[in-house]
């Protein structure tokens, strides 16, 4: 979610002279460069993936893509949640993704590849931390260990995997986690019917197999589609219904259970399939996603006022594909013509890869904008790892 995606959302939602009431009422702004590094010669690569990204700001290193809470050379460090977590705070961990994808997972799991979501991804993936060759397991079976106060989103898939080694061998993880003590709850009402949670009762929300529905739906951008194709508009997900709760239900739910702790909370939300539609060039999932973020970051921004004593900071893990073009060009990639909220098309190009439903991400620095103690620590130019020591120290973590 770069300044492109933020602008197009925008003009979506707000219309060209309007204002995310969100997004872009944080008062301190900056922008932060995000590169990972190779492997084997540990030089920057100039575009990162969501993997290194989350590993940077969770644990203030730079990593490979790929690597999940692992340095470039695979050594674990502590993520900002595990040091919350020790401090006694509460903790929290939201994603319209599958839980198991490199946002969530890279603030409670350390492995070598992304893609070990459960046993036996890891089994072939990550040998080293495959729980039947005595490692810490799979990034599910992480995820029960790490016993975050809150966990929300989708995934339940990999959930229902069964363990082939470690404490919870021979069990499906989602047994395994009540077993431990969570609290499995798989939609609206019954996140709803929440009262409370610590990590002797965690609470793990599983709300679809895989990620979670997106907000709208639309024709995806193809080759000259401004130009052949009538200008889209967007229209409601009939998949997204009221069992899935909204970015912003998660967030308000997570903000309430974990609040009650005397010592403070982290918590983190994704807004995950801003970047999953970007990547399919299909402007009204993209757009649909950025609103829905900007209502979750609205209810963090409503908190924090009300507060006093709570820093929210929102910013993306790497920039993308799309871009604003004239409404009549022959752009050599995907374009489509979206009606925005001024009543008028906006023509959006997707043109950095020929696969047509894998656009790339761009290594062009994001904006980091801020609001309560330490926000000030984002103005200017800083770096992506910088993020994990501005929010270190607003916790007061050693």
């Amino acid at each position: 979610m770069g300044d492109s995606e933020i602008t197009a959302a925008r003009n979506f939602a707000h219309g060209a002279g309007g204002f995310f009431p969100g997004l872009d009422a944080l008062p301190l702004t900056g922008q932060y460069t995000h590169y990972s590094l190779d492997p084997k010669t540990h030089k920057p690569r100039y575009v990162t993936d969501s993997a290194a990204s989350a590993t940077a700001w969770n644990t203030g290193v730079k990593s490979y893509n790929g690597a999940i809470g692992v340095d470039v050379n695979g050594k674990p460090h502590a993520s900002i949640l595990e040091l919350a977590k020790k401090a006694g705070k509460a903790t929290g961990n939201v994603s319209t993704a599958e839980l198991q994808d490199a946002t969530p997972a890279a603030v409670v799991a350390h492995v070598a590849q992304r893609k070990c979501y459960g046993p036996s991804a890891t089994s072939e993936k990550c040998p080293k931390e495959a729980a039947e060759n005595g490692g810490i397991g799979s990034i599910t079976e992480q995820f029960i260990k790490a016993r975050a106060d809150v966990t929300l989103g989708g995934g339940m898939k990999s959930f229902k995997e069964v363990a082939k080694g470690g404490e919870f061998k021979g069990k499906v993880l989602l047994d395994a986690a009540r077993e431990a003590g969570y609290r499995i709850v798989t939609n609206t009402a019954e996140m709803q019917a929440l009262k409370a949670a610590d990590s002797t009762k965690p609470v793990l929300g599983l709300f679809s197999e895989g990620n979670m529905p997106v907000r709208l739906t639309g024709p995806k951008a193809s080759y000259h589609g401004n130009l052949e194709k009538p200008a889209v508009v967007c229209e409601k997900n009939p998949k997204r219904t009221a069992e899935h709760p909204t970015l912003a239900q998660m967030t308000e739910k997570a903000i309430e259970l974990l609040k009650t702790n005397p010592n403070g909370f982290f918590l983190q939300v994704e807004g995950a399939s801003i970047d999953k539609e970007d990547h399919k060039a299909n402007p009204c999932g993209q757009f649909g996603e950025t609103v829905d973020l900007d209502e979750a970051v609205k209810v963090a921004l409503d908190f924090a006022k009300k507060d006093g004593n709570t820093l929210v900071i929102v910013t993306a893990d790497h920039a993308h594909s799309c871009q604003i073009v004239y409404q009549d060009a022959k752009a050599p990639g995907l374009t489509a013509s979206v009606m925005t909220a001024d009543g008028v098309p906006m023509t959006v190009s997707y043109g950095n890869s020929e696969v047509e439903d894998d656009q790339g991400h761009t290594g062009t620095q994001l904006r980091v904008a801020a609001y309560g103690p330490h926000a000030a620590n984002v103005t200017g130019l800083t770096d992506q790892t910088d993020l994990f020591f501005t929010m270190r120290d607003a916790m007061g973590l050693k």
